[in-house]
């Protein structure tokens, strides 16, 4: 039976200084002054009208991702805040993630994006070699990137993701390992770790820059990192992101738990449950700013609706609940699709097969093999 799952709030910043080439998010370089009283405008309104969508339910985690969410200012966030406080009922010490650019960070805004109710920082570090941000169009140095994470930490957020890449343009297992070490230096209390890819429709994939690792290079640098981060003492609970004890991103947790999200903003992505009609329905918004701002709270602002049809939700289910080394229940799965452990019997007798899952009781776990063709598996409950 088909149960309703926590609810999570996504808002989307969509402006940033300038995009960068591997970037495939919904972001727009900023020109000029930014309509900031104006957007938080368009995003209430935006939230009123998916507001019966979410009756009566609880918040639990609020992400402001972009873009670059640290170009608003921290009054701007708090009047967010405070507005949508009133029309949705926030869990008691919820987690708010803000997503920052070390290079758009300044001096105070910290302690302002705190009292404002931010309890986590995302920083996109990226790297901390200033030839491989240069090679990636990042606007910040590594020394920008340590004085911002000290000035949160100072400000009193010690709840810090810092976001790395590897296999980046012309960098060596030795660099990439020296990323890490610096990372890990500055004590987050989380890291996330992932490789470069040349996403379609960004300028990477039109002109891929020269000196990328190849696959055996990506492997070693992945492998050798991860022991540098599991010695450090932080550990893997999904395919790149890695924690210190009771640290894990509960937003990207109830994600990858397939749970639900109200999604606001410029071509923002929201999932939610609708219990009374057994469906499960996928919305998001028109991904322009400027056309954002004109429809926002109006039906011409939804990008598209689409009701999850049974047969696809094992796989959508599967693309999330797959990342996380821990896997998942078969009765979560039930909860959350509505759908019978029975329907994927099939499924998982041929991962189990290829060595790439075990399930003991009611628990279905990716083994180390599985967690390195995460792809191959999900593609297992891909159905026509």
């Amino acid at each position: 039976m088909l149960t309703t799952p926590p609810l999570s709030l996504y808002v989307h910043l969509p402006w940033c200084v300038r995009k960068c080439p591997y970037c495939d998010f919904n972001s727009h370089q900023a020109r000029g002054e930014l309509p900031f009283a104006a957007y938080v405008d368009a995003l209430l309104a935006d939230l009123d009208h998916d507001l019966p969508l979410a009756w009566g339910r609880t918040v639990h985690t609020v992400f402001f991702g972009g873009g670059t969410p640290s170009l608003f200012p921290a009054d701007a966030i708090d009047a967010f805040l405070q507005a949508a406080s009133a029309r949705l009922r926030f869990a008691p010490g919820l987690e708010i993630t803000l997503e920052t650019n070390p290079g758009t960070t300044e001096h105070g805004r910290f302690a302002d994006y705190r009292r404002a109710g931010v309890n986590r920082i995302s920083f996109g570090i990226q790297s901390f070699d200033d030839s491989c941000l240069q090679r990636l169009g990042r606007i910040h140095d590594s020394a920008q990137a340590e004085t911002a994470v000290k000035l949160a930490q100072d400000a009193g957020l010690d709840n810090l993701n810092l976001d790395l890449m590897y296999a980046l343009p012309e960098q060596t297992l030795a660099m990439a390992e020296a990323d890490v070490r610096r990372a890990i230096a500055l004590q987050p209390a989380h890291l996330s770790h992932y490789q470069l890819t040349l996403e379609p429709n960004t300028v990477f994939a039109a002109r891929p820059p020269a000196g990328l690792p190849d696959e055996d290079q990506g492997w070693d640098m992945q492998e050798a990192c991860q022991a540098l981060i599991a010695d450090a003492g932080y550990a893997q609970y999904e395919v790149s992101a890695y924690a210190s004890p009771g640290r894990q991103c509960l937003h990207n947790l109830n994600y990858w738990r397939f749970g639900d999200y109200l999604g606001i903003g410029a071509g923002a992505h929201g999932k939610l449950t609708l219990g009374s009609e057994g469906s499960i329905l996928r919305r998001w918004k028109t991904r322009h700013p400027a056309d954002y701002l004109a429809k926002a709270g109006t039906a011409a602002a939804i990008g598209g609706d689409e009701t999850l049809d049974p047969q696809r939700r094992p796989f959508d289910y599967m693309l999330n609940a797959l990342r996380l080394v821990d896997g998942f229940s078969l009765a979560q799965f039930e909860a959350r699709t509505g759908l019978d452990r029975t329907s994927i019997a099939g499924e998982l007798a041929s991962a189990i097969e290829r060595g790439w899952l075990l399930v003991e009781g009611d628990e279905a776990v990716p083994t180390e093999l599985g967690r390195r063709f995460t792809n191959d598996v999900v593609s297992l409950f891909l159905r026509d």
